[in-house]
């Protein structure tokens, strides 16, 4: 891939440096079709990999557990880029036992969901749906998003992207092509925008230690990005979609939208006709590989490359391929430690790997 950082092509290029030694170690098989993995941090031992079907699947020393945490098979789409999209857990989740769900209904539109579990499985009759966006596009190949992590504020986050109605992510009335923030507490719920200017964040996340937010925006037929907001910046900003694509200028209005326009600090251009598609990853604070800490892991859905890159005053620096999974990539996840995961995306073979650091 040839990536950019916050200035050009070129002064990205010339920061590539060598990869650590991290291998891919597979710990959870017999998925299918998993597109996200996560725990809530006072379950060291578990692992909760979403299948796109609709299962919340439970993972408890690699094993998984007969019975799954949530089934929402009977109302997900599970088509083309539709279905169960993402899991949060509160930061509570210990005593609340509340999580939250993403997903693509059967009516083809973005359903944010509540459950509460008791412990071992979700409580149907609990479902409290906070958000329900309309997609105007009936094409299963839409613009989802479809990602949720709560920020350090305590708030919900979730990305929502622009449905293939180009405009809409610059409209202040639509939540297309948005980052919102809710307060899951409170009623009436009322999203509040933290970005504007997206057109399909496919992962987000916070790092546990800054609290600083990293989005993977996946691009049209040009560049992939990542974009960065520092913990404390005022909202909302605009991210600059459809205006611009990376830090292209397209053909497409100015920005309307309020808010600061921010330009991606990492782009990567696609080569030829081949797929690229960004999945957002996490800043590594774990233990097991002591070279990837304090750097941000991200990948690509298609050439299933996982690469990192250390963020410093804002700018993306040394930037390293880490590790080739032989599978499509989905998506990254934590466990309760910090460590970190990724998910092999595939509807009969799926898998969920640990990096680790490679022997010497």
């Amino acid at each position: 891939m040839a990536l950019a950082g916050a200035v050009t092509l070129a002064a990205a290029s010339s920061s590539v440096t060598r990869a650590a030694a991290v291998e891919l170690v597979p710990v959870v098989r017999g998925l299918q079709a998993p597109v996200g993995v996560t725990a809530p941090r006072g379950e060291p031992g578990r692992l909760y990999v979403v299948e796109q079907r609709g299962l919340v699947r439970v993972a408890e020393g690699g094993r998984l557990l007969p019975k799954p945490l949530l089934d929402l098979r009977s109302v997900v789409l599970d088509q083309g880029l539709a279905g169960l999209l993402s899991l949060a857990f509160a930061p509570d989740y210990a005593r609340t036992r509340l999580f939250y769900v993403d997903y693509v209904g059967r009516d083809r539109d973005v359903h944010v969901v509540e459950y509460r579990s008791n412990g071992r499985r979700a409580l149907p009759p609990s479902a409290r749906e906070l958000l329900h966006v309309a997609i105007p596009s009936k094409s299963v190949d839409n613009h989802y998003g479809g990602q949720l992590a709560f920020g350090p504020d305590g708030r919900l986050y979730v990305g929502v992207g622009d449905g293939n109605s180009l405009a809409a992510a610059q409209d202040p009335a639509s939540l297309l092509g948005k980052l919102v923030r809710i307060d899951v507490g409170r009623e009436p719920i009322e999203p509040e925008m933290v970005a504007y200017g997206l057109r399909n964040p496919w992962r987000f996340s916070f790092d546990r230690t800054t609290g600083d937010l990293y989005v993977g925006d996946v691009g049209a037929d040009t560049w992939e990005e990542v974009d960065y907001l520092r913990r404390g910046t005022r909202w909302p900003v605009n991210l600059g979609w459809p205006a611009y694509g990376g830090r292209s200028r397209t053909n497409e209005p100015a920005p309307t939208a309020p808010g600061r326009l921010v330009f991606p600090i990492l782009v990567y251009r696609h080569r030829g006709k081949g797929c690229r598609a960004v999945v957002g990853g996490y800043v590594y604070r774990g233990r097991a590989v002591p070279e990837l800490r304090g750097r941000y892991v991200f990948g690509d859905f298609c050439t299933a490359t996982v690469s990192s890159v250390r963020v410093v005053a804002g700018h993306a620096r040394g930037l390293r391929p880490e590790a080739q999974l032989g599978s499509l990539l989905s998506s990254f996840g934590e466990d309760a430690r910090g460590e970190l995961y990724v998910c092999a995306y595939s509807s009969r073979s799926g898998m969920v790997f640990r990096l680790v650091q490679a022997p010497a």
